[in-house]
């Protein structure tokens, strides 16, 4: 029983970490994470004898580490990776969130899902084939969700003889081709996951490299959970009024901070209607608090009697966010129906949902070069593309790159509620001026606005 009480004491004080893997087909995603996992005393006894079994029996003498990860039967029998498989580990340093995502092509938008929240990405590159259109495609998409940290795994170095010369040359490569796109950090390791050398333990091949494993990179690198130097924002999610005897007054605003601290006694803005008002008070967990930061769920009261409702934004007077009609951002497309101009779609922004047309497709973005092919008229599965649409109620909307959660956006078809498009508001990458907007279809006459 103490031994429970002290790890779970120990986890409490550690920090957490999400990571996305990412990288070409056979590059060794799934072989790298089950080494990971094996490698720091991760896997259960009983999964470990699974993969023994499952490994004898496809003739393999060695049990087969990727099938750790790869859950789904058609992963297994063809060897890829389907879906994003999340992966939950801890060592005494850092607790970890693992997001194993695909490698092929048509799967761009499930990494585009498991990167979404990631606060770094470790792209492989086969250390045979080096630096190729795929890479370039991840390093890509990492760069445009604004992933802090990348982390280039060159895997299979037991396989050109573990000669510095080979990584060197791909990681000079891929670092400038990183840089480029803004990536602020980049991280180069020589590993061989199916042989451990720089996962967990480092290699005694390669004592020309004298820098972290894997595992030591991933425990060390800083993760900044300090959401409360971003700009405040608190999306209203209930209105509690509870109209008790006890309580014949009340009117609360609930909903989780998304960034920043807010404090009793701070003058608020209520967007998008923009009435001002004074935090009169902060209930979190049945007490009453002086401040509340992001990610707590809390319960605002205000000194003034405003209309607020669900979708409402609440903001500090002096660091609101424009409001606006006009959307312009880049999509990640994720369902199998195109996405068209003139096409009528509900967005859905922290807990506001508008009825919204796209206006606008002025260019898809083809990631192998970064090239802009302009005016596709539609995006269609995996595709990225800048869009212009136009809500039919106005928007507090950030930047994405000035925060990952008030700046995204869901695309929804309104006749079933599929998800069409992710979408991140502002300027495509970091180092990337603004698109410009093409021009703009015309309205739809039932969804004139």
């Amino acid at each position: 029983m103490t031994t429970h009480i002290q790890h779970a004491e120990q986890l409490s004080t550690t920090t957490l970490l999400r990571f996305a893997t990412a990288g070409s087909v056979d590059d060794g995603k799934s072989t790298l994470v089950g080494r990971l996992l094996h490698d720091s005393k991760s896997v259960l006894t009983d999964q470990l004898e699974a993969v023994e079994h499952a490994s004898r029996s496809r003739g393999q003498e060695a049990p087969d580490l990727a099938l750790l990860t790869d859950g789904l039967r058609a992963e297994r029998e063809q060897g890829i990776t389907i879906d994003v498989a999340y992966r939950y580990f801890a060592t005494p340093r850092r607790r970890f969130i693992l997001a194993d995502t695909p490698g092929h092509v048509q799967y761009t938008r499930n990494m585009v899902t498991g990167a979404s929240t990631a606060e770094l990405a470790v792209v492989l590159v086969d250390a045979r084939n080096g630096v190729v259109e795929q890479t370039r495609r991840h390093a890509a998409v990492a760069a445009l969700l604004r992933v802090p940290h990348v982390v280039l795994a060159v895997n299979k170095m037991d396989l050109v003889d573990y000669a510095e010369p080979v990584f060197a040359a791909i990681a000079e490569e891929f670092t400038a081709y990183a840089a480029s796109l803004g990536v602020p950090e980049i991280t180069a390791i020589p590993i061989s996951a199916l042989a451990g050398d720089n996962v967990v333990e480092p290699s005694a091949h390669m004592d020309w490299y004298g820098g972290p494993t894997v595992l030591e990179h991933l425990e060390t690198v800083p993760v900044s959970h300090d959401l409360t130097a971003c700009h405040a924002r608190f999306p209203v999610q209930y209105v509690i009024r509870p109209q008790t005897a006890e309580h014949p007054d009340y009117r609360g605003y609930a909903g989780q901070i998304a960034a920043g601290a807010f404090r009793v006694g701070e003058a608020v803005t209520v967007l998008p209607s923009g009435r001002t008002s004074v935090i009169a008070g902060i209930d979190a967990l049945g007490d009453s608090v002086d401040i509340a930061w992001a990610p707590q769920s809390v319960t605002v009261r205000l000194a003034d009697d405003i209309d607020i409702s669900r979708g409402d934004l609440i903001a500090p007077a002096d660091d609101a966010p424009a409001v606006t009609r006009d959307v312009e951002a880049t999509v990640c497309h994720v369902a199998d129906q195109p996405l068209s101009v003139g096409q009528r779609v509900l967005l859905k922004h922290t807990t506001r949902t508008v009825k919204a047309i796209v206006k606008d497709i002025p260019s898809r973005l083809t990631l192998d070069d970064l090239s802009q092919h302009p005016a596709p008229g539609q995006l269609v599965a995996n595709d990225i593309g800048r869009v212009v649409v136009r809500t039919a109620e106005p928007l507090a909307l950030d930047a994405y790159a000035d925060s990952r959660r008030t700046g995204s956006f869901l695309l929804i078809d309104p006749a079933d509620g599929t998800t069409l498009s992710a979408g991140m508001a502002g300027a495509s990458f970091a180092a990337a001026a603004e698109a410009e907007p093409g021009a703009a279809a015309a309205d739809d006459a039932e969804w004139d606005f």
